[in-house]
């Protein structure tokens, strides 16, 4: 079977899957690439509310597919394109304005530790494994992919993976920050599913407001009086006023992102 990314569809909730069983899911450029499409797709389709990333089978991803890599990075120059590419399939992931979760099972491991460190949420098998051991075939990890597992787990988890190269545990990479729960193998994609419905049960345009003044509260600069302002744009939702009639009536609110 070929190597792809695969999208479904389950009412307001798409789930993204990373297909190449035959490899653990390793993805190779032609991935990186639909990867990227796929994302920007969804994230011009306002109907959605959430997006499940998740592997085929009972792995997530084992990283980048190294066969093409003697050809695909044999010069600088061919290496700065392949890994633009990555990163640009990752600030996709990041920059999609619907709540990403990721469902984890087995092996997250290199640009498979990306694509979860680029996801809203993280939810792992208790048997999930993360790292990314490029120091055993002698390279660095891209600055542009870099970005998120330092951003998410900070300067001294970011060192302890890539300079001691071992594998943490679903345990150990919650401790650590990198995980939002951790769950029995059984119960991974059943959760993650659980979650995506919770967000879809609330309003759209919050949870992409959300998104968006975490990500700019995350910038060293103070909010602008303009920006501030433009907090309370809710104020003029329909979504708002049918929250506030429907704890008023005391029932479920019916959200129309709008």
């Amino acid at each position: 079977m070929t190597p792809t990314i695969l999208c479904q569809r389950d009412g307001d909730i798409a789930t993204v899957i990373l297909f190449n069983p035959d490899k653990l899911n390793a993805l190779n450029a032609a991935m990186w690439q639909r990867l990227r499409e796929v994302m920007g797709e969804l994230a011009a389709d306002s109907s959605l509310r959430c997006v499940i990333v998740q592997g085929e089978g009972g792995a997530f991803a084992a990283g980048g597919d190294l066969d093409e890599f003697r050809t695909a990075r044999a010069t600088v120059d061919l290496a700065l394109a392949y890994h633009e590419r990555v990163g640009k399939a990752l600030v996709a992931i990041e920059s999609c304005p619907h709540p990403t979760v990721a469902a984890i099972l087995g092996p997250c491991v290199g640009g498979g530790l990306e694509i979860a460190c680029a996801c809203d949420l993280r939810i792992a098998g208790e048997s999930a494994r993360f790292g990314a051991p490029i120091m055993k075939l002698g390279f660095s990890m891209y600055p542009g992919e870099l970005t998120g597992l330092l951003r998410l787990a900070g300067a001294a988890v970011a060192n302890e993976i890539l300079l001691e190269g071992r594998l943490l545990s679903a345990a150990e990479a919650y401790a650590k920050g990198l995980l939002t729960r951790v769950v029995a193998d059984g119960e991974a994609l059943r959760e993650a599913q659980a979650t995506a419905a919770r967000i879809a049960a609330g309003a759209p345009l919050v949870a992409r407001w959300h998104k968006q003044w975490i990500a700019r509260l995350m910038q060293d600069r103070a909010l602008s009086m303009e920006e501030k302002r433009a907090s309370f744009a809710f104020l003029g939702t329909e979504d708002y006023a049918e929250g506030l009639a429907a704890f008023t009536a005391k029932r479920p609110p019916q959200f129309k992102g709008r």
